[in-house]
């Protein structure tokens, strides 16, 4: 079976602040986000998982990763991934 990748983005329980990852295993890596083992999100816990992309390689996740962090990026995460219809 091959590795699959995971773009992720989980939003604070405490002020609704968004945090955008890549992992391999992203149940331990929600995990890790929700026990303070995460240096930059240990502050906000509690985490929700609000959007997650399946990739089939690290390269693509990692370049998607990128984007989503960049200021185009929120724009398309704002008007497409976490605004409801």
């Amino acid at each position: 079976m091959d590795a699959k990748f995971y773009v992720y983005i989980i939003q604070s329980k405490k002020d609704k602040s968004i945090y955008i990852g890549q992992t391999n295993n992203l149940s331990q890596r929600i995990y890790d986000h929700n026990n303070g083992f995460s240096t930059y999100t240990k502050r906000k816990t509690k985490w929700d998982l609000v959007w997650y992309c399946v990739f089939n390689n690290r390269l693509q996740a990692e370049r998607f990763e990128k984007y989503l962090k960049t200021g185009s990026g929120r724009a398309f995460i704002k008007k497409r991934l976490m605004n409801p219809i």
